[in-house]
Formats: structure tokens, C-alpha cells, sequence
């Protein structure tokens, strides 16, 4: 399966690489924003960067590497904010706080590049579209590892069959403040947004706690 080293670069200075694929990667998420994926061209990528078509070259081997990296890009910046949190000393639902709030504030920081990488994934190749659906797992998992732990301290109830299917409405809430930011944007800031999905998901909580202890009377 491929990761983003396997992206070929004729320049051999990785610090440098790592700097320029940055600039394709803000480049292309407006291109692909404004025009898709398809009816946009490497030179119009190379051009927003400020490069030569030549000197795009250089740093990717075709236009789907280009998608790659966006996909890429916007979950190691989750990754990188989940592992701020460890640092943390927070526990129970204070942590859950915490990791879902980072996850919503990287969805609206990188809000562009997560709608791009939605609408235009299936355009990958089998083992480059394996590679970035495998990282959306993970994400995945990071929720539900998170959500084990907080059952084990006993500040939530939620049973193992339905952990998963909670962790993905997690996902999917980070995700529709993309889809539906035209229509969110007009009643909620981000700060508002992330507080009132996150009691909402805290009460779908509650409510399985008090499910739980109804059916135990």
C-alpha cells in the first residue's frame, strides 16, 4: 500500500519537498474547490503554486499524487492534534471533550480539503483509495478506543456493538459542518457549532445510560 513516501520527488532535500508539497497541496484543494478535480489541470495547480509546470514536476509524479497528498494532509493534521491531547492530564468526559473538539476545529480549519477529499477520493487508484479509506478507519477506531476507555471509567454506557456505530456519528458530524456550512454558517459560528453537536452526543449518552438502568430495574 502506499504512503506519501512513495511519492516520487526528483529533489532530494526533504526539508525543501516538504515545504513545496505544502504549496501544492493549499494550491490545489482552491483549484480542485473551484473547478473539481477533473476539469483541473496540473499547469493551473503548478501556476496557483507559483510554480513552472517543470518545477511541479519535481515534487509529484502525476495529478493523482497531488490528490493523495490533500488526502493525505488532512489527516495528519488530526493525527498531530490528537497527540497534543496526550500530553493532556484530562480523564472520563473531559478527554472525550477534548479529542472531539480537535476533531471538529481540524475539520473547519482544513474545511476545503476535507470536501474536496470526499467528492474526489474515488478518483484514486485501488491502492491509493486502500491507503486513504485504511486512514478514515483509523480516525474511526481513535473514537472508539476513546469511548472504551471513558466506559471503563464507567462515565459512559454504551455497549460494545453499539460503540462503533457511535464513533462514525462522531465522523459524520465533523464532516457535515463541511457539507452543510452554506446552510451552518448562517446560524452557527464554529464555537457554537462544536458546543452543541458535542452536548447532543453527550445526551445520545445519557440517554443510553438511562436506557440501560430502566431496563436493569
Amino acid at each position: 500500500m502506499p504512503s506519501r513516501k512513495d511519492i516520487p520527488s526528483i529533489v532530494k532535500n526533504q526539508r525543501l519537498v516538504d515545504q513545496r508539497r505544502q504549496q501544492i497541496i493549499r494550491a490545489a484543494v482552491r483549484a480542485f474547490h473551484e473547478k473539481g478535480y477533473h476539469r483541473t489541470t496540473t499547469r493551473e495547480v503548478a501556476a496557483a503554486a507559483g510554480f513552472s509546470i517543470g518545477t511541479l514536476y519535481e515534487y509529484i509524479g502525476s495529478k493523482e499524487d497531488i490528490l493523495f497528498l490533500v488526502c493525505d494532509a488532512v489527516y495528519d493534521d488530526v493525527t498531530a492534534r490528537w497527540k497534543e491531547l496526550q500530553q493532556s492530564d484530562g480523564t472520563g468526559l473531559e478527554r472525550l471533550r477534548q479529542v472531539m473538539e480537535a476533531y471538529f476545529r481540524s475539520v473547519d480549519d482544513l474545511q476545503d480539503a476535507v470536501l474536496v477529499m470526499y467528492q474526489e477520493t474515488k478518483s484514486l487508484s485501488g491502492d491509493a483509495l486502500a491507503y486513504v479509506l485504511e486512514k478514515e478507519t483509523r480516525m474511526q477506531q481513535v473514537f472508539q478506543q476513546e469511548l472504551a476507555e471513558a466506559e471503563k471509567l464507567g462515565v459512559i454506557h454504551l455497549s460494545e456493538e453499539a460503540r462503533p456505530l457511535f464513533a462514525h456519528q462522531i465522523l459524520v458530524a465533523g464532516q457535515m459542518w463541511t457539507f452543510r456550512r452554506w446552510a451552518l454558517s448562517k446560524h452557527y459560528s464554529i464555537d457554537t457549532y462544536i458546543r452543541l453537536q458535542i452536548d447532543q452526543l453527550f445526551y445520545g449518552l445519557r440517554v443510553q445510560d438511562e436506557r440501560k438502568e430502566t431496563c436493569g430495574s
